[in-house]
C-alpha cells in the first residue's frame, strides 16, 4: 500500500507486506512508545484488525498479533493497559471513514485464521539493556548474559547470601514477567528445566522485585521481550544445530542445504564462522 495514517502518539506505514509503527516522542506519549520507538509488523504476524469506537471523539484501530509472534506481548501476558497497547492507533473520529479503509486493506492481505506462529515473527528491542529494579540491577548484554546485581538497600537475606548473579541465555527457559503496575511486580527468569528456587520473587536470585518508582513498564518490558527472544533463539539452535542439516547426494540438494543454511544465519541462530565453514563443506561436495 505505502500509504501512511498518522494518529495520536503514532503513525503507520502500509507497505506490501506489513505494517511499520512509528512512535511519536514527546511528554504526552507514554513511555512505553518512545522507548519503542518504531516496529515492522510483518503481516504473517497478525491474526486480525478491528476498527472501534474510543473515548471522547476517537476511534480506534485495533491490530491483533498472533499468540508467539511478537516476544513484547509475549512477555506481557496480557497486563498491559490499553493505553501502552503498540498495536492501538488512536485517530480523531472525522477520519473514521478513512480508518475503514485501511482496516479493510489490511484485513483482505492477512491470512485466514488464528494459528500460533512457530516463532518470533517481530523483532524485540535490540542492545544491551538494563534497569534498576527495587533490589538490584538487571543488565542482559543484548545476546547471550542476564546478570542481577544487589541493593543492599533492598534484596533479601536469601539473595545476599545467594550472590550477584549471572544467567547464560542457553540455560535459561523462559521469562516471567508481572507488571510494576501491580502490587507485587517483577521479573523472574526461569530455568531451562525444573522449578525456580523459591515461589517468592523477593526471595528467588533468580528474580528482580518491582515497586516505588522501580522496573517501570518502559524499562523492564522492552527486557523482558528482549531476553525472551534470545533465550527461544537459542533454543532452536539447540534444537536444529547446523551438522543436522539434511544430507543430499545431488547439487540440487546441496543447493538447499545451502539455502536452508542461510536462513538460519539470516535468523541468527547460525554464527558467521559456522556459516563459512558449512558453506564451504557443502560445496566441497559438488
Amino acid at each position: 500500500m505505502g500509504d501512511v495514517l498518522a494518529g495520536i502518539h503514532a503513525t503507520w506505514e502500509f507497505e506490501s507486506d506489513a505494517v511499520v509503527i512509528r512512535f511519536e516522542r514527546g511528554i504526552r506519549t507514554p513511555k512505553l512508545f518512545q522507548a519503542l520507538g518504531e516496529r515492522r509488523i510483518p503481516h504473517e504476524a497478525l491474526a486480525s484488525v478491528t476498527l472501534a469506537p474510543g473515548k471522547r471523539g476517537t476511534v480506534v484501530l485495533q491490530a491483533v498479533p498472533r499468540r508467539g509472534a511478537d516476544p513484547l506481548m509475549e512477555a506481557a501476558a496480557g497486563q498491559l493497559k490499553p493505553g501502552y497497547d503498540p498495536y492501538r492507533l488512536v485517530l480523531p473520529a472525522e477520519r473514521e471513514t478513512l480508518a475503514e479503509y485501511y482496516r479493510d486493506e489490511l484485513r483482505d492481505r492477512l491470512a485466514p485464521g488464528d494459528e500460533p506462529s512457530d516463532g518470533f515473527l517481530v523483532t524485540a528491542p535490540r542492545g544491551p539493556q538494563s534497569f534498576k529494579a527495587y533490589d538490584g540491577k538487571a543488565t542482559f548484554d543484548g545476546s547471550s548474559e542476564v546478570a542481577f546485581r544487589w541493593f543492599w538497600t533492598g534484596a533479601s537475606s536469601e539473595k545476599w547470601k545467594a550472590g550477584d548473579q549471572t544467567f547464560p541465555v542457553r540455560e535459561l527457559g523462559g521469562v516471567e514477567w508481572r507488571s510494576p503496575d501491580v502490587f507485587d511486580g517483577y521479573l523472574r527468569l526461569l530455568p531451562r528445566s525444573g522449578q525456580p528456587r523459591s515461589a517468592q520473587a523477593d526471595r528467588d536470585p533468580a528474580a528482580v522485585v518491582f515497586g516505588l518508582g522501580y522496573g517501570p513498564v518502559h524499562e523492564s518490558l522492552p527486557f523482558a521481550a528482549a531476553v525472551l527472544e534470545a533465550v527461544r533463539g537459542a533454543g532452536r539452535v539447540a534444537a536444529t544445530p547446523v551438522d543436522a542439516l539434511p544430507e543430499a547426494r545431488d547439487p540440487a540438494g546441496v543447493a538447499e542445504r545451502i539455502r536452508h543454511l542461510g536462513e538460519l544465519h539470516r535468523a541468527g541462530l547460525v554464527t558467521d564462522e559456522e556459516f563459512t565453514a558449512k558453506k564451504s563443506e557443502l560445496l566441497s561436495e559438488l
